[in-house]
């Protein structure tokens, strides 16, 4: 009897120690007396007791926040950056056999290039041209990783802080282009206005009835007002005959 409750508590030990379930997005590195075999699963895999060790490797996307950076641009502006970094491992037996901790080596790996590649741009690169910076971080990143069999899928800057004398002289800077820009389109203005006054000039004196048909028109304007004064059109026809005989007498006075 106690032989055989030492078999079936044996046979248990055997089976926990020896049967492993993988979820569908682990994979398992198995070293057998310290040289590996592969990487199995997912499912059901099964180990010999003492001589097969596992190593368990998520196949997920990893989201890695890169902890703030002190970095000088290239206009020596001091600056803080910090970015996120999202990579996969798709090869388990590399990332286990070629770098001891891959989390930790990514980390790493992350802030020296941040800082390198930040403190080769200037101040506006940073500010306006993140897709550039982003896309230069990623294919440093995945070259260096390659060799660990980690993909590195997307780097994205989070947060870029200033120093506060730099976000004042940025904020007097956004505002005089804006008074710059609002001068520039009150001088367009007025040279466009300038230029249909002169396409107007032409018209009337091209056309001098034109002249009339506006002070008429200025007279309804005026008139529709709500004010207590009359204004009574003088044409200027009945005016011309006597300019013109006071013309006419200037020109014939005798000079002394």
């Amino acid at each position: 009897m106690i032989t055989t409750i030492t078999v079936v508590v044996l046979v248990v030990l055997f089976l926990s120690s020896a049967i492993r379930i993988l979820n569908e997005y682990e994979r398992a590195v198995v070293f057998r007396l310290g040289r590996v075999l592969e990487s199995k699963g997912p499912g059901l895999i099964v180990l010999i007791p003492i001589v097969d060790k596992m190593m368990k490797v998520s196949l997920r996307l990893v989201a890695l926040d890169v902890d703030p950076q002190d970095v000088i641009t290239r206009d020596n502006v001091s600056v803080k950056v910090n970015a996120v970094i999202y990579f996969r491992v798709i090869e388990p037996v590399k990332a286990i056999i070629e770098v001891e901790n891959y989390q930790y080596a990514m980390s790493q790996l992350a802030q020296t290039t941040l800082r390198s590649v930040c403190g080769q741009a200037e101040l506006d690169e940073l500010l306006s041209d993140r897709e550039k910076i982003n896309t230069e971080l990623q294919e440093i990143l995945d070259t260096h990783t390659d060799p660990w069999g980690i993909k590195v899928a997307t780097v994205e800057l989070k947060h870029i802080d200033l120093p506060q004398e730099m976000q004042r002289a940025m904020a007097k800077q956004a505002e005089a282009e804006r008074e710059r820009r609002s001068k520039i389109i009150n001088a367009e203005g007025e040279f466009q206005a300038a230029q249909r006054l002169a396409e107007a000039a032409e018209i009337i004196q091209k056309y001098p009835v034109a002249l009339q048909l506006r002070y008429l028109q200025t007279m309804r304007e005026m008139a529709s007002e709500s004010n207590t004064n009359t204004f009574f059109p003088f044409p200027m026809d009945i005016v011309k005959p006597f300019m013109a005989m006071f013309d006419k007498g200037a020109a014939e006075e005798p000079k002394v």
